[in-house]
């Protein structure tokens, strides 16, 4: 092929191909041509920027790991709408985009210096409290990011978060704002509420047969039972292969004699130090002198001057350890040491240590019979894990030969089970509680095809494969069977609609001054006098409703309804409202309630302003 371009280079084609690149680039320039290898249009643009498809796929991809991450274990990702995903992440894209575009023009500016120091000083990328490059890449891989990806989301939340603490710092609350809100925080009133049963209404709710047809009709589609399945399955359990009497004394030799190969001897040191901070070095050398004089003991001194307030009061204890454990300067001198020695103040990140050897000790390997039993489950386990995938592999393959489980069950020596009834919902326990298996169960290959389903794992050692023994197909409940269910939905809203109509009666009786006596025969009153809001001792249904009611004329109460939890209705009836004095109200809570209202009244601001810039905005969705 290379010898045919090459004959026919010459030609006039090649001389029309060369001669239409040269006028490409004369009048478009390089991009041009890349331009045709890669003309897809971005998913969006906002005001001309565009929002690329890389960074569309990345948000996808970040958002559906968190999705499956909530899902758990048996999460399926064919259970994600990958349509609505793509829509929601989109406008969060557009969302950041028009709010970046807004810092930006603001002048807003976060250097390279900036985002270096919010990276370092990150805990998630430290080890031991400092910046740790290889900390820094591994998490930042299990969150799909890459260095530089991080970097620019990290500029553009941080420019946003400037902007919004802009609005947020600048808003101010008024001293009459702030003492409108107390006196409504404060403020106490007289209530009295007085509840009506529903049940009492229920009881007197008559439903006929014709009202029982007739909901029965116009419902019809709603009494149609879903299709269900019975599955037959065999399940593969790697417990089922671990058998610890299998393994000989021979290869439990064999594995201990590899881990005394592995085993590597590591001398630990038990020291003690005293912490001084930075700048006292000459401390430091007085206490050691005094230590040595006599004067007082090590762990004296640790308990007196230490800085380090987790081992001052163990006399400066760190305990036994190991070289790669310690700060640098702190370990070569520790390392360097004879028992019972002090060092002289040796200075570290942390400040001037005393450090003292109390006890050196090498690790020593296990007793055979130490590890003998430990030894044998991990060899049963290693043994059982490949028993375990050879077996699934031959479960697939007879699965998908066989014409039922009998064969394989027989084969492999497993038990055929059954399942319960379940429809497409699956069940809240037992194998139709697992949103693959009830996928499998109701796919075209088992219900319409009668096939085995393909080797279907519930976790990492146990998997099924299940085939279709029954189904059972939908029908129309008949009207006997929901009778019952119809009966009290009807006499339900039935008993609705005659305590609402009481209530209402009774709302109109108390607001005209003509309770006609009602309330002292039917209505049993309770009453709180000066409550607050959220008080604890009434439901706080009737507690918010009471501080919605308007204040009461002057001899008069203020009264309105509100449904209870259980579904009874309480009539509620503000007698008085009292003022709180705000004569004894701290300066310092004033503050923090101006505060308050200061960054909420930012937050509208921002969230206003942020809305009016979506709205101007040119958003072209692709």
């Amino acid at each position: 092929m290379l010898q045919s371009i090459r004959e026919n280079s010459k030609g006039i084609i090649a001389k029309v191909i060369v001669g239409l690149i040269i006028v490409t680039f004369a009048l478009f320039g390089v991009e041009s041509l890349v331009g045709l290898a890669n003309s897809e249009k971005a998913p969006a643009e906002v005001n001309g920027e565009e929002i690329s498809n890389q960074d569309l796929q990345r948000g996808i991809e970040l958002q559906r790991r968190q999705l499956l991450a909530q899902m758990g274990a048996n999460g399926n990702p064919a259970d994600i709408d990958e349509n609505q995903l793509r829509r929601m992440v989109l406008q969060a894209l557009i969302d950041q985009e028009v709010r970046l575009q807004s810092a930006e023009s603001q002048g807003l500016y976060l250097s390279e210096a900036m985002i270096d120091q919010m990276i370092v000083g990150t805990p998630d990328f430290q080890v031991d409290g400092r910046f740790d490059r290889n900390q820094f890449e591994a998490v930042l891989r299990g969150a799909g990011f890459t260095p530089l990806m991080y970097r620019d989301l990290l500029r553009k939340e941080q420019l946003i978060a400037q902007e919004r603490n802009a609005f947020q710092l600048s808003a101010f609350a008024t001293e009459q704002q702030v003492e409108r809100l107390l006196r409504l925080d404060r403020q106490t009133r007289d209530i009295a509420w007085a509840e009506l049963s529903l049940d009492q209404f229920m009881q007197t709710a008559e439903v006929t047969d014709a009202e029982l047809e007739s909901r029965y009709q116009e419902q019809l589609e709603r009494f149609m039972t879903q299709p269900k399945v019975v599955l037959d399955y065999v399940e593969l359990n790697q417990a089922d292969f671990v058998k610890l009497d299998a393994v000989t004394d021979a290869e439990l030799e064999s594995a201990y004699q590899q881990e005394l190969a592995r085993f590597q001897a590591s001398e630990e040191r038990a020291a003690a130090h005293i912490l001084f901070e930075e700048d006292a070095q000459e401390q430091a050398e007085a206490v050691r002198q005094r230590i040595l004089d006599g004067e007082l003991s090590f762990a004296e001194a640790a308990q007196e001057f230490s800085a380090d307030a987790g081992s001052a009061e163990q006399g400066g204890d760190l305990g036994y350890n190991s070289r790669g454990v310690l700060t640098g300067p702190f370990e070569d001198t520790l390392f360097a040491m004879q028992p019972g020695e002090i060092s002289e103040p040796v200075r570290t990140e942390f400040g001037y240590h005393l450090i003292q050897l109390n006890d050196v000790r090498n690790t020593e390997p296990p007793a055979f019979d130490e590890m003998a039993a430990e030894l044998r489950r991990e060899l049963a386990q290693s043994r059982a894990e490949a028993e375990y995938v050879a077996a699934l592999e031959r479960l697939a393959d007879l699965s998908f030969s066989a014409g039922d489980l009998d064969v394989p069950a027989e084969e492999l020596g497993l038990e055929i089970h059954q399942t319960e009834p379940f429809g497409q919902a699956g069940s809240e326990s037992g194998l139709a509680s697992n949103p693959r298996v009830v996928k499998a169960a109701f796919s075209e290959e088992l219900t319409r095809e009668g096939l085995n389903s393909d080797p279907i794992e519930l976790d990492r050692e146990t998997t099924v494969v299940v085939r279709v023994k029954e189904q059972i197909p939908e029908r129309q409940l008949s009207l006997d069977e929901v009778r019952d269910e119809l009966e009290g939905e009807l006499r339900r809203e039935q008993a609705e609609a005659a305590l609402e109509a009481r209530l209402k009666q009774l709302l109109a009786d108390f607001e005209s001054g003509n309770s006609l006596n009602t309330d002292a025969s039917e209505l049993s009153w309770s009453e709180v006098a000066s409550a607050e809001r959220e008080q604890a001792d009434m439901p706080s249904a009737v507690n918010r409703k009471a501080f919605e009611l308007p204040r009461p004329a002057e001899d008069a109460a203020s009264f309105g309804t509100v449904r209870l939890p259980n579904g009874d209705r309480a009539l509620v009836r503000v007698n008085a409202v009292q003022e709180p004095d705000l004569a004894d109200v701290d300066a310092d809570l004033k503050r923090q309630m101006a505060a308050f209202l200061a960054s909420r009244n930012g937050q509208l601001d921002y969230q206003l302003h942020v809305e009016a810039l979506t709205e101007a905005a040119e958003i072209e969705r692709n």
